[in-house]
C-alpha cells in the first residue's frame, strides 16, 4: 500500500510538456490584444518612436520591448498604421533584421525617406550594425 502512494507522488511530481492547445490559445490572446487600441501602451510606444533621431532606425520588436511590452510588435505596427500620416516618424521603424515590411509604394517611400536621412542599405535591408538606434528607455522618462 505504501509503495503505491509513493509511485503516485512520483508520477504527479514529473513535469509534463506544455499543452499545445494552451500555448496556441495564449499566443492567439496576445495577438488579439495587440490589435486593440490601448492608450497607455500607445503613449509608451510613441515615446520610444520619438526618441529615434534622424538617420537612425529601430525595429517593431525593439520599440515594443523598450516600452515595456515585449512580444507586442504587432501593436507597434497597428499604431503606426492607424495614427494620422506624418504624426510619427514611421519610416524609422523596420522589421527584424532591418527589413522594410511595407509593400508597394509605401515601401518605396520608406526607403527614400531613410536614404534622405543618410541611412544606408545592404541590399534590401538597412545596415543595422551602423544605423540601429539603441533605445535607452530609462533616459526617455527622466
Amino acid at each position: 500500500m505504501r509503495s503505491n502512494v509513493r509511485s503516485k507522488a512520483k508520477a504527479s511530481s514529473k513535469t509534463h510538456p506544455p499543452n499545445q492547445f494552451a500555448v496556441q490559445q495564449s499566443k492567439r490572446k496576445l495577438q488579439q490584444d495587440a490589435l486593440r487600441p490601448n492608450d497607455e501602451r500607445d503613449i509608451a510606444f510613441r515615446h520610444m518612436i520619438f526618441s529615434i533621431p534622424a538617420g537612425k532606425v529601430s525595429t517593431y520588436g525593439h520599440i515594443a520591448a523598450a516600452a515595456g511590452y515585449p512580444r507586442y510588435h504587432r501593436a507597434v505596427a497597428r499604431l503606426l498604421r492607424t495614427d494620422p500620416p506624418d504624426q510619427l516618424p514611421w519610416h524609422r521603424i523596420l522589421g527584424a533584421g532591418g527589413e522594410i515590411k511595407l509593400r508597394g509604394e509605401a515601401a518605396h517611400e520608406q526607403r527614400e525617406r531613410l536614404k534622405l536621412e543618410g541611412v544606408q542599405f545592404l541590399g534590401k535591408r538597412v545596415d543595422m550594425e551602423n544605423f540601429e538606434h539603441a533605445i535607452e528607455s530609462w533616459k526617455i522618462y527622466q
